[in-house]
């Protein structure tokens, strides 16, 4: 899909200026007869070139979004349109200042970057008693109104504690802004608030200095040196900075969460009082850790061991997974619906269970570029509302259910890896059969069942069906 023209309508508004071209979407004020509208449109970005994650990203956006309650500190979810149809997001439009305005002109005053950071830090501790970790924080998501007051926006690679983490389950890789990424975010923990106080740590940082404090990695390799590498102390880059700022700012970007600051409030608590920051050994450093430093924490990062997440505000006892695997295509009706069937006996025996519809398709790499799935995208979306028709008839809220289209050229690797990594409880697969189309490939409805980590069923059609 390439940017919606100005003047474009879709389910009845009007599209006019477009304010932000993302790597994951597009951002347009909304107008009416009289001119723009308090509103705005996100529309991800969809067609060829184009990942399947901002698919995921969208949903994960909208699930996140509809969840919370209203706050100046973040803007409020109006409408949305299905994938299935036209994906998009209705918002309320913030009128201010974006950080990267203040971030294009550092390093400046110790006093604006208190200001600034202060209350940051405050909208984050809003979101966090939410129980949502933003997990993309960059100056672009974070805007200022003429009050001061900061509002978060861009959630689509949160994770909020009440609801399944799509992009977890179904992705592999570090996801975020490689800048401002935490070390524990960096090893695919996602649930840990004081993975945004490291980002916050690391922006104060950028606004102290003009630098970043882990350059802008390439690879994974290069963003995994954090977990050892610790940044140019700030007053060695810039010596009028004050002792209470660098002890916050080292302090928000430690390796360890434990040793980070517990809560957002408290960060804010700090920059706003500055002569009651207790400094320690961070607030004087002037250089790195030397070579002995440096080849201690470097074997220790290779075992190094997140902190545990800190509880959700509110306490929920996660459901138990069910993952139904259908990865039958072209669909098999009759082993569908027999799936299906085996999918309400599960139900019915526990009505707590949260039903995770799984799909593999090949690596985005092999499409050619032809026929009904040219792009990445288009399929991912094709085979997701495939499922989601699949689901619709078991009648479950959507904290119940979830559909998830994984990229493997292994589907039986991919599906035991999926249930593994989300403790799965059972695992319902169709079996092969004669004239039924193609299903798992040789031998990996056995493999399946050999190395699933948890109990696996495999659905049989009644001779003759």
């Amino acid at each position: 899909m390439t940017a919606p023209e100005l003047g474009s309508e879709i389910d009845g508004y009007r599209l006019g200026e477009m304010i932000h071209a993302g790597s994951m979407a597009f951002i347009f004020r909304l107008t009416g007869p009289q001119g723009p509208l308090p509103l705005v449109m996100k529309i991800p970005r969809l067609g060829p070139g184009e990942r399947a994650v901002n698919v995921i990203g969208f949903e994960v956006c909208r699930m996140v979004m509809g969840a919370l309650a209203q706050s100046p500190h973040h803007t409020t979810l109006v409408s949305y349109g299905d994938v299935e149809t036209m994906p998009y997001l209705v918002m309320g439009y913030v009128e201010g200042t974006r950080l990267s305005d203040w971030v294009s002109r550092a390093p400046i005053a110790p006093e604006e970057i208190a200001r600034l950071g202060a209350a940051f830090a405050l909208a984050l501790h809003d979101l966090h008693c939410n129980d949502v970790v933003h997990l993309d924080l960059k100056p672009t998501n974070v805007i200022y109104r003429s009050g001061g007051e900061a509002v978060l926006i861009d959630f689509g690679l949160a994770h909020h504690s009440h609801f399944p983490d799509l992009l977890a389950e179904e992705l592999r890789i570090p996801v975020g802004n490689w800048v401002y990424m935490s070390p524990e975010q960096v090893l695919g923990v996602r649930c840990d608030p004081r993975s945004d106080i490291f980002a916050l740590g690391a922006i104060l940082y950028q606004l102290a200095t003009g630098r970043l404090p882990f350059g802008r990695p390439k690879s994974i390799a290069e963003v995994r040196k954090r977990l050892y590498r610790d940044p140019v102390p700030p007053r060695a880059i810039v010596p009028g900075i004050p002792e209470w700022l660098q002890e916050i700012i080292l302090r928000c970007l430690e390796v360890d969460a434990r040793e980070r600051y517990a809560s957002a409030d408290q960060v804010a608590f700090d920059l706003t009082n500055p002569s009651r920051v207790d400094l320690t050994e961070r607030a004087s450093r002037l250089r790195r850790a030397g070579l002995p430093t440096l080849v201690h924490r470097w074997v220790r990062a290779k075992h190094f061991e997140p902190a545990p997440c800190p509880p959700p505000t509110t306490q929920k006892n996660p459901a138990p997974v069910v993952v139904a695997g259908l990865v039958t295509w072209p669909i098999d009706e009759p082993l569908f619906e027999a799936l299906r069937e085996a999918t309400r006996a599960v139900l019915a025996i526990d009505r707590q269970c949260r039903i995770a519809c799984v799909t593999i398709v090949p690596p985005a790499a092999t499409l050619t570029g032809e026929g009904d799935e040219p792009t990445a995208t288009a399929r991912h979306i094709k085979r997701l509302v495939e499922l989601r028709r699949w689901a619709k008839p078991l009648d479950l809220p959507e904290e119940r259910v979830t559909c998830h289209v994984l990229e493997s050229d292994k589907p039986a690797a991919a599906l035991v890896d999926y249930a593994t990594m989300n403790d799965a409880k059972l695992m319902l697969i169709g079996a092969s059969r004669k004239g039924g189309g193609p299903h798992f490939f040789g031998g990996d409805c056995a493999q399946i069942v050999a190395e699933a980590p948890c109990s696996v069923t495999v659905v049989r059609l009644q001779t003759g069906v």
